[in-house]
């Protein structure tokens, strides 16, 4: 008996699947297609990046070479193409624009292409910070030393990785704006921070001692 109610349990469940499956058979082929052509979208996608990666880093490596033969201009091109674009190079070939429109002569464009950098956003806090402090050498460069200090104000608080090249910087500007005894008290503080780089406090104590006699 026991096998009989074991073949009309089965015959049952055989029954029910058959029935479920022509109701609901169409939608589950349905998902299993929609699913490989997500998967398969997904593949296609990732190929698509990494080729477009590839594609950037040639082109940014040419724009090295160009800047090896002396062709800044034409570099400067493909870096500011390929910061516009976005991507992995991005960053780096707008900093590179910025760098060389500073040599060959173009401060206030490369202090809006510093600008840009330092105003992007997604980007980390300590580049933006960086595109700030150069774009801030240039424009003391260009003999602006009001908005240097200004520009850089925010970048003297303490912690910020960029402190004590900001306060040397606000220093040379306060000295070439003819505040001596403002820049002597900057060149004072950075010689007795423990935190800034060797080199810079070394600097400091002899700007320092400079302005004492």
């Amino acid at each position: 008996m026991s096998d009989i109610f074991r073949e009309i349990e089965e015959e049952l469940r055989r029954d029910n699947l058959l029935k479920l499956w022509q109701r609901y058979g169409k939608y589950v082929i349905a998902a299993a297609v929609l699913a490989l052509l997500i998967v398969g979208g997904i593949v296609a996608w990732r190929e698509h990046e990494a080729s477009e990666r590839r594609a950037q880093g040639q082109r940014y490596s040419n724009a090295l070479a160009l800047v090896r033969e002396g062709k800044d201009g034409e570099a400067a091109k493909v870096f500011a193409q390929l910061a516009r674009e976005g991507g992995g190079y991005s960053l780096l070939a707008a900093f590179e624009e910025a760098g060389l429109l500073a040599k060959t002569g173009d401060r206030k464009g490369s202090i809006a292409a510093y600008d840009r950098i330092a105003s992007a956003p997604g980007i980390d806090p300590e580049f933006r910070d960086l595109a700030l402090l150069l774009s801030a050498t240039q424009l003391l460069a260009d003999g602006d030393a009001g908005a240097t200090i200004a520009h850089i104000q925010k970048l003297t608080a303490n912690g910020n990785p960029w402190r004590a090249s900001a306060l040397d910087l606000t220093a040379a500007a306060k000295l070439k704006a003819g505040d001596r005894s403002g820049a002597l008290a900057i060149y004072k503080e950075l010689t007795d921070d423990l935190s800034a780089p060797q080199g810079l406090r070394a600097r400091a104590a002899e700007m320092a001692a400079a302005l004492k006699s």
